[in-house]
């Protein structure tokens, strides 16, 4: 393996990485609210943060290079504050973050809903603020959820392409993570890379897949 994939790997999983917890916060916040709040609306909220599930990634992608681009409503004003989002290695974990988020948000949700709902009254009782709570009680408790969810949503990002090549494109060396490299190595007949890149790819969901089952079975990885 050249010093070049060796790059292309590690900048892969350090984007991935950066992605799911780039959407942890918002994953915990969402997860509970859905969990543990009624509200008008809620089934359509449900519906629309689970939307990158679902639809093509290129619609994804296109949706954010529209609210991102230096024209759109956010990308204008962050080109304003000097910071450039599309193409670069930021576009990159903003792609893999938003189509991470769905698998992460499930998982977190379905844990704090498993969380039984008397030891948050107990501590409640006791004096113990909301937040106080929820960093004590509820996320210890949910933490293995959490978890599963975060390595769910690693995997997902690593296996990214449609929204990534629409906002960040395909740049040797600046946004080119491993599923973009697989499709350029078969576009120019590489073959020998290309499935070197892909047989890492696979070992890699493989471990993320299984220690994720590991996790959401009650037991931890050995």
């Amino acid at each position: 393996m050249n010093p070049a994939d060796v790059h292309l790997i590690l900048f892969t999983l350090g984007v991935s990485v950066l992605a799911v917890l780039a959407a942890l916060p918002f994953g915990l916040a969402c997860g509970w609210w859905l969990a543990r709040k009624d509200w008008p609306g809620k089934s359509l909220v449900e519906t629309l943060v689970m939307l990158p599930l679902v639809v093509p990634p290129v619609v994804t992608g296109l949706v954010l290079l529209k609210l991102f681009g230096r024209k759109g409503p956010i990308g204008g004003w962050l080109e304003s504050i000097g910071i450039e989002v599309i193409f670069t290695w930021k576009a990159v974990v903003l792609a893999l973050a938003v189509m991470a988020f769905p698998l992460l948000l499930r998982s977190v949700r379905t844990a704090f809903e498993e969380v039984p709902r008397h030891l948050e009254e107990a501590a409640a009782t006791l004096g113990k603020t909301p937040w106080q709570v929820f960093t004590r009680v509820s996320l210890p408790v949910a933490r293995r959820g959490i978890a599963a969810g975060l390595v769910l949503g690693f995997a997902r990002a690593l296996g990214e392409f449609g929204a990534t090549v629409m906002v960040a494109g395909l740049i040797p060396g600046v946004t080119e993570t491993l599923p973009l490299a697989i499709y350029r190595g078969f576009q120019a007949g590489d073959d020998s890379r290309v499935w070197l890149l892909a047989g890492f790819s696979a070992v890699i969901a493989f471990v993320a897949l299984w220690t994720a089952g590991r996790l959401m079975k009650g037991r931890p990885p050995l």
